[in-house]
């Protein structure tokens, strides 16, 4: 007999979302987290241990120690961690990790909320552009058009603030942002007056933030911490402080922290019928429910499947057409930096405010772009070390005094681009190799395609172009090589599709092979838009969870 009507593994952006709609529909539901519910004070401050510069650790999780992956050499941009053998040995923190935060909120904990939705041409890419050789471009089995109702849902119920009436590549909105865009700092009245010399469009950023007080909390207060650190003002809206909360205060969803589900359990036919985990007092439990739903983010989630294979799948759960783990994608971010005549920086946070959609699509000869925004405010280890001239002194005095007369006036422009999936680019277990709970760990390996990386060089000359028409007077930077994607925008490992021989789960997320197991994350993004995914993971989650309450 089943405890729950539901059990959702991971309270992140798309989890967070599965859990409240189901709860809200009556549904009991339990709820798992690996990581913890941090208070603002445990995520702090540490400008060298952060989700944005984790030099020495970072501070959302996981964990660093019992918590490896392994890596081939040759997907790393650089070797970092303990050899072994042609692999690399990794801690979360380190290059290459593919990191995705891990505790109550996930990434949206952390992140900059930047709160994209995809264009229409994101939906059909193979169809747009052709299917290039080696590549796994494909559509995928919905439309924009199916999607935007979602995206209005989560605009409005989690709480996202811009000008709709800007987003000119995208079909007209039915309804405008609850909220009106942040205030403009100085710096992006600079890089709105470039875009206008360029002839370029020029749009306002729409975030995942409170710009005036809603839904009971209170409105941003500018500071310079966003991306990367907890919000002081608890104006930034994600899965901890929405979503997860709403389907407590329901009444019908437990909520248990510190656990690490290790397989998925199946009846005797192979059918999915609960999880087990390893709780917090290291019990090993095992618990029923109608229905599960996957949301540990494109890596995790491919890494439990595959560790939860079965007699009926002895490949992994969903692995049939050894498409789980296939495709996994990120995004490359190609960016530019620029010296200014001026202080570009005037304390105004949290900072990217001003982009351009103008090279999304339609870039003779390139498969795709991406957009390109006047990135938010950086801390000044981190300019230091990622933005610094190379020109410009190193150590010392001199380089101290560069820093003093220079860190307000160096600004960098960047934005991701849309990766074109490689089959090779996947994530698969390392049986040699195991966490701290005894699971086999995520073996990452290959490389995105090498139509990303020209995308990406495409992209980072618009980068340039755009800061000298905003006045820079020195202009620096290269455009990434090739290596594997995923980081914190991780998706695409487990796709979406009709056909169970080249996708993982059906058009509405239920795994091909499992009645009633779904999946509520990035992994099954076909493609993953040049944009940030998180409003589409939201989205797609929503609509997820409205069939499950719909069938069951």
């Amino acid at each position: 007999m089943s405890e729950y009507d539901a059990i959702v593994v991971g309270a992140g952006a798309g989890g967070g979302v599965a859990a409240a709609v189901l709860t809200a529909a009556g549904k009991s539901v339990l709820l798992l987290e690996r990581g913890r519910a941090l208070s603002f004070a445990a995520v702090g401050r540490d400008h060298l241990r952060n989700q944005r510069m984790p030099v020495y650790g970072h501070n959302a999780g996981p964990d660093i120690d019992g918590n490896p992956r392994t890596i081939d050499a040759s997907s790393l941009p650089r070797l970092v961690g303990e050899a072994l053998g042609d692999k690399r040995l990794l801690k979360p923190h380190q290059p290459g990790y593919q990191n995705n935060a891990a505790c109550v909120g996930s990434g949206t904990r952390v992140y900059a909320g930047q709160a994209w939705r995809f264009m229409p041409q994101d939906f059909r890419m193979a169809s747009e552009y052709g299917v290039p050789a080696g590549s796994s471009l494909a559509d995928w089995p919905l439309s924009y058009e199916d999607l935007a109702p979602y995206y209005e849902k989560v605009e409005w119920e989690i709480g996202i603030c811009g000008d709709h009436r800007g987003m000119t590549h995208l079909p007209a909105y039915k309804k405008p942002y609850p909220m009106p865009a942040l205030p403009l700092p100085y710096k992006s009245t600079v890089h709105k007056s470039g875009l206008q010399r360029l002839g370029w469009q020029a749009l306002r950023v729409p975030r995942l933030i409170n710009s005036q007080p809603y839904n009971g909390r209170q409105a941003c207060i500018n500071c310079q911490h966003c991306v990367g650190f907890a919000c002081p003002a608890d104006a930034k809206n994600g899965s901890h402080n929405t979503t997860v909360p709403r389907a407590l205060s329901s009444g019908n969803c437990t909520l248990l922290t510190e656990v690490m589900v290790e397989k998925l359990a199946v009846s005797a036919g192979g059918a999915v019928t609960g999880v087990t985990f390893i709780d917090a007092e290291q019990k090993r439990r095992t618990i029923r429910a109608d229905v599960i739903v996957l949301s540990c983010g494109a890596v995790e989630t491919a890494r439990l499947l595959l560790n939860s294979a079965t007699a009926q799948e002895p490949a992994g759960i969903g692995n049939g057409g050894d498409q789980v783990g296939r495709n996994l994608q990120g995004h490359y971010y190609p960016s530019a930096v620029g010296l200014f005549p001026e202080t570009m920086f005037d304390g105004m946070g949290p900072g990217c405010s001003i982009a351009t959609c103008q090279f999304n699509h339609g870039n003779d000869g390139i498969i795709g772009g991406g957009f390109l925004g006047d990135e938010d405010i950086v801390t000044p280890i981190t300019l230091w070390k990622r933005f610094y001239p190379p020109d410009a002194p190193r150590w010392g005095s001199a380089a101290k005094r560069f820093m003093r007369e220079n860190y307000r006036r160096i600004n960098d422009v960047t934005g991701p681009v849309q990766e074109i999936p490689s089959p090779d680019a996947r994530v698969s277990i390392n049986p040699q190799v195991r966490d701290r709970y005894g699971i086999p760990v995520a073996h990452l390996s290959g490389a995105t395609h090498p139509e990303t990386v020209r995308t990406a060089r495409f992209m980072h000359q618009r980068a340039r172009e755009w800061l000298r028409a905003s006045g820079a007077i020195q202009v620096w930077g290269m455009p990434p090589p090739r290596y594997l994607s995923g980081g914190q925008h991780q998706a695409g490992t487990c796709r979406m599709g009709e056909d169970p021989t080249t996708s993982v789960v059906d058009p509405f997320c239920r795994v091909h092979s499992q009645e009633r197991l779904f999946i509520a994350d990035g992994s099954p993004h076909v493609t993953n838009g040049g944009f940030n995914p998180v409003e589409t993971i939201m989205a797609l989650a929503w609509r997820t969870a409205e069939t499950i309450v719909k069938t069951w």
